[in-house]
């Protein structure tokens, strides 16, 4: 002889759309959950269903109500006029010059002592290493890793 609750379970197996399509036929609408949940007969799983589905689709932000991404994340809303790859802030960049040994040392001595994290420096430096390296400039490459050594020491980072 069967439990009461394997047959129960073998007539509905917790699938949403099946039972709304069994009970009241079409789609699944914010309607027919809350008539299934409200039943009399309706199980604490029906009712475990119906909340989520209305929970889903009532709180569901609207494209309209979207905020647009904060400015300087690199994400920019669709449709939007801002450059995913534009400088939004060029008053904080670093611009990079190592034509001769000088042009390099004066930007290696602007990244010193400008006021960013030590991981944006060391990824200034390391721009100035590899493109004065695949330039040909092995001594402004040279001087970029000998700061990098050198910020790290004082960072207290070590590898």
């Amino acid at each position: 002889m069967e439990s009461p609750t394997k047959k129960r379970d073998k007539q509905y197996r917790g699938v949403l759309k099946a039972r709304i399509s069994k009970l009241y036929g079409g789609d699944v609408t914010i309607e027919k959950a809350k008539r299934l949940k409200s039943r009399p007969a309706a199980t604490p799983r029906d009712k475990q269903l119906a909340n989520w589905f209305i929970n889903m689709q009532t709180n569901r932000p609207s494209p309209a109500k979207r905020k647009d991404p904060l400015v300087g994340t690199g994400k920019k809303p669709k449709g939007s006029g801002r450059r995913l790859y534009t400088d939004e802030n060029p008053k904080d960049t670093v611009s990079i010059k190592f034509a001769t040994v000088s042009d390099a040392r004066k930007t290696i001595a602007k990244v010193m002592k400008i006021n960013k994290p030590y991981a944006r420096k060391v990824q200034i430096l390391t721009v100035l290493e590899q493109r004065a390296k695949v330039m040909g400039k092995m001594e402004q490459a040279r001087l970029a890793k000998q700061a990098k050594l050198t910020l790290k020491k004082k960072h207290g980072k070590d590898k």
